[in-house]
């Protein structure tokens, strides 16, 4: 297996395209078996949905070497029960667990070569997606459907791993209050873009968003989810509110923090004005893991909470604890892992 001229420990989170992926399409009520292909294009009619009306929604999962040569995936049945909710909220057929997973595991060993080594500090991103396409001009759901699974190897999302980075507080709104926010879909992104532009024009790594309805409470920390300890170092907390995209990795924390580190764990309101009730803070997901937070910037008031340059010992410890499982260093609870190989 010839192994990819690249630098394992600096890959940074691009594309890098890799060699095959999955695809399957929904016809008439069902699902084919779905194949492998080589060709990285995505040839699609020019009705289709998601391209004018945004009927499509994706997924993001990593693949991990362990110390043993073996291979990881970390909760895909998680990220398929999501991609389900995502459907059912744009009106697209859902793809079944087993082949969702199928799917992924494919992908994972076609492109083995392309998974960064144990040690590297890398994983291989898989990008599950589901897109409306098919002959259509109307605003409907579409005739038909793709699934698709590419892969690409990847490092740290914010620039410098785990170490801090400063947010600043955005005056734009991620999602309407009873809209598609909790569904992982493009048009959230989209979104986005000119926040989180605006957020590194100012130096910051990205911004924070406050909940649309009243503009008092933090709700996510660009594409990923805040989490905090508290003063007393006892309690992780999270915001709560419909309009989140859950993260898996975010839940995954919260059995942690409850069951390994002995923390009280809350699901509930973190005001912007209260960040003095905090010692920690952190932004977590697939691609982030966990970023501590140095400081957020909110209108004149710049808050710091650990530290801007070292990490925290609660968010260091959650970070070695679910690292360390998906790496299968430490024993991970039941259902977590699924071997690829």
């Amino acid at each position: 297996m010839t192994q990819p001229n690249l630098d394992w420990h600096n890959l940074g989170f691009q594309y890098i395209k890799t060699d095959q992926r999955y695809v399957s399409s929904w016809r008439d009520g069902a699902w084919d078996s779905g194949t492998l292909t080589e060709d990285h294009l995505v040839h699609i009619s020019e009705g289709s949905t998601a391209l004018h009306y945004g009927q499509q929604c994706f997924e993001g999962l990593k693949a991990y070497r362990c110390q043993d040569g073996s291979i990881n995936l970390f909760r895909p049945d998680q990220n398929a029960a999501r991609m389900q909710r995502s459907c059912a909220r744009l009106l697209m057929p859902p793809v079944p667990t087993e082949m969702f997973i199928e799917a992924c595991r494919q992908v994972v060993l076609a492109n083995e070569r392309f998974i960064p080594p144990y040690g590297s500090g890398g994983a291989l991103y898989l990008r599950p997606y589901l897109i409306g396409v098919g002959d259509n001009i109307g605003v409907r759901t579409a005739p038909e459907f793709r699934f698709s699974v590419f892969c690409t190897p990847v490092g740290s999302y914010f620039k410098g791993g785990l170490t801090p980075a400063n947010f600043i507080v955005s005056s734009y709104d991620r999602a309407a209050p009873n809209g598609t926010g909790a569904a992982k879909v493009g048009g959230n992104y989209a979104a986005s873009l000119l926040p989180g532009q605006e957020a590194k024009n100012q130096h910051f790594a990205d911004c924070i968003y406050l909940d649309p309805a009243t503009h008092t409470k933090i709700e996510e920390v660009g594409a990923a989810n805040f989490l905090a300890i508290t003063r007393d170092g006892r309690r992780l907390v999270t915001p709560k509110s419909p309009s989140i995209l859950e993260s898996i990795t975010k839940f995954s924390l919260l059995d942690i923090a409850r069951d390994r580190l002995g923390l009280e764990v809350e699901q509930g309101d973190v005001l912007i004005d209260g960040l003095d009730a905090y010692s920690e803070a952190g932004a977590c997901g697939t691609a982030a893991v966990i970023t501590p937070i140095g400081g957020i910037q909110h209108g004149e008031k710049f808050h710091v909470f650990y530290s801007e340059t070292e990490v925290g010992p609660v968010m260091r410890a959650l970070y070695d604890e679910l690292t360390g499982i998906q790496y299968g260093d430490r024993p991970a609870p039941a259902g977590w892992i699924v071997k690829v190989k």
